[in-house]
């Protein structure tokens, strides 16, 4: 099971109150984000902590500026990100993966709201399709920016390089690929990331993503566990086999024994990293959760710090 220390948990109260103090709100919940929240911190891993706000003064809500949507804070080793209740339910109304794990997260900072009813309620109404999308965003993008050789336009768009040929590139595009000349001005060619840490926030993705679409193809959709170890030990072999689990259970020991930073290539695959663009939507899409449902837990959590 995840845990945090004793003094780390005083830590973050501390640093809670001091957000509650300095911006005028409450915070019925906080939870650990991030490697803690997954399973694959290390001993230098910061500390990622989500949390829920609501301001002290509901007035702001009606107000000409109301109250902020988000609070960003930092204190050292230590990164806050908080949602204001209504956001927050907008975001759940979306199928928003990360308003989905704060309410998973199995490290919580602070309960005066009881989210398992939300979490229950949330996990039964998810729009997959949303979630998919999500998952395989963060799995291409991050393949595409830290493992893929590629060229760099001016602009700042990447473009995988497929191919280096005499006096060209074939890259990569959204739409298919193209050709670049090894002499055009407007491109660079820079070099990779390819980590631990990098392998396998792609790799967990990728794995979400496949596994979500494969359980909704077979009639059910099936949430992948947010501890990654439960995931590649209870679920993961209903869909993968036995080498891409322990590739990914490798990247996920290396990372927890502090090798995050460690180059290792391209431990993914392109192929794998990429799950299909489209999928069915008469198979993976649904309502999502009700807006006057969450509307309910909104008073919830407004009626626990009142």
């Amino acid at each position: 099971m995840t845990t945090v220390s004793a003094a780390v948990r005083t830590t973050v109260d501390d640093h809670l109150t001091t957000i509650e103090r300095d911006r005028d709100v409450a915070i019925p919940l906080a939870v650990a984000r991030g490697s803690h929240a997954w399973g694959a911190a290390s001993p230098d891993s910061d500390y990622d902590v989500g949390f829920v706000f609501v301001p002290t003064d509901l007035r702001r809500y009606a107000h000409l500026e109301g109250p902020p949507e988000t609070v960003v804070e930092e204190y050292g080793e230590f990164e806050y990100q908080g949602w204001d209740a209504r956001t927050f339910a907008r975001l759940l109304a979306d199928s928003n993966d990360g308003a989905i794990d704060l309410l998973r997260s199995p490290i919580r900072y602070r309960t005066a709201f009881d989210p398992a009813a939300l979490r229950a309620y949330v996990e039964r109404t998810y729009n997959p399709m949303d979630l998919y999308h999500a998952w395989r965003g963060i799995a291409t993008s991050n393949y595409r920016k830290y493992l893929s050789h590629h060229l760099v336009r001016s602009d700042d768009e990447l473009f995988p390089i497929l191919e280096a040929r005499d006096g060209e590139y074939l890259v990569e595009t959204d739409d298919g690929t193209t050709t670049v000349a090894a002499d055009d001005d407007r491109f660079r060619e820079t070099q990779t990331k390819p980590t631990v840490k990098r392998n396998l926030t792609i790799t967990r993705a990728a794995m979400a993503a496949r596994y979500l679409k494969t359980t909704g193809d077979q009639g059910d959709h099936d949430l992948p566990a947010l501890e990654f170890e439960s995931f590649l030990t209870e679920q993961a072999p209903a869909v993968f086999d036995a080498d891409r689990i322990e590739r990914a259970r490798d990247l996920l020991e290396r990372k927890r024994a502090g090798e995050g930073g460690e180059r290792v290539g391209d431990a993914v695959g392109r192929s794998f990293a990429q799950p299909p663009r489209e999928i069915d939507p008469d198979v993976h899409a649904r309502a999502g959760p009700d807006p006057a449902r969450l509307d309910g837990f909104v008073d919830d959590l407004i009626a626990a710090v009142r």
